[in-house]
């Protein structure tokens, strides 16, 4: 499958990214090939296979939640690059 400069400048812009013109063509390439061999799953036949829901055996150790006072607001907030006493203050990305 190849992907179209268009459909390529809107998934960089999704993801709020920018290239170089030569770095847009090399990343296009790869995402073509990347394409191009997931397409080749669609050939597989999976009929009766059960889905797979986790590739580990291995149990969650799961603690039970209690509340407690581990760190002040202060101490949390002291490091963060912006904030009003009381919250971390971050850009917004949503419109």
């Amino acid at each position: 499958m190849e992907i179209n400069e268009t459909t390529f400048n809107k998934i960089a812009h999704l993801a709020r990214l920018k290239f170089s013109q030569e770095e847009k063509l090399k990343v296009m390439d790869n995402m073509s090939k990347v394409l191009t061999w997931v397409e080749k799953l669609n050939e597989i036949d999976t009929e009766g296979v059960e889905p797979i829901i986790t590739m580990s055996k291995e149990k969650n150790a799961f603690r039970e939640d209690k509340i407690a006072h581990t760190i002040s607001r202060e101490k949390g907030l002291k490091n963060a690059p912006d904030h009003d006493n009381k919250y971390f203050k971050v850009p917004k990305v949503i419109k």
